[in-house]
């Protein structure tokens, strides 16, 4: 579960906020568990809630409305793309289904080697730059062409390869 370490880290956290607000902290626990364990599940929300006061499902609520905490295991790469409306009227929909076949997994589904889950994303805040995509939750990725996404799908794979590490 959520170690020690990581309850500590909590506790940095909240005391950033005054006593009776120490529930504003609950997106900085949730990513705090995420780092940890790669994903917040039921049970490490209610350690939050929990350690916030706050009820579990005020919690979920948080977790399930912001797309980059991971409500399940998810593969070494997150690759999410934009389907809003300005990257749909510039091919975010045709990169979303390149990606599919070219992975051989449908948007929510990770590859059986783990290292790639595909998930459409709301805006993202680059439409003059569509379509787009954020891998990781960190890095965002402009006007992606079918050939584009090509180099960007290698290049992962190529990084796990160098570095010797394995997928989940």
């Amino acid at each position: 579960m959520i170690s020690a370490a990581a309850i500590k880290r909590f506790d940095v956290e909240v005391a950033k906020y005054p006593a009776d607000q120490k529930q504003s902290a609950v997106m900085a626990c949730l990513a705090i568990v995420q780092q940890e364990l790669g994903y917040v599940g039921v049970e490490s929300e209610k350690v939050i809630a929990d350690h916030l006061g706050m009820p579990p499902m005020a919690v979920h609520e948080v977790t399930t409305f912001y797309n980059m905490y991971n409500q399940r295991p998810v593969g070494k790469f997150k690759l999410n793309v934009c389907t809003n409306l300005p990257c749909q009227l510039r091919d975010g929909q045709a990169a979303l289904k390149h990606l599919e076949d070219k992975l051989g997994i449908h948007m929510g589904q990770t590859t059986v080697d783990g290292l790639f889950t595909l998930q459409q994303s709301e805006c993202l805040g680059a439409c003059a730059d569509s379509p787009v995509m954020l891998v990781n939750d960190r890095t965002m990725c402009s006007f992606m062409s079918n050939d584009k996404l090509d180099q960007l799908v290698e290049g992962l794979r190529a990084s796990v390869v160098s570095s010797g590490t394995q997928a989940k």
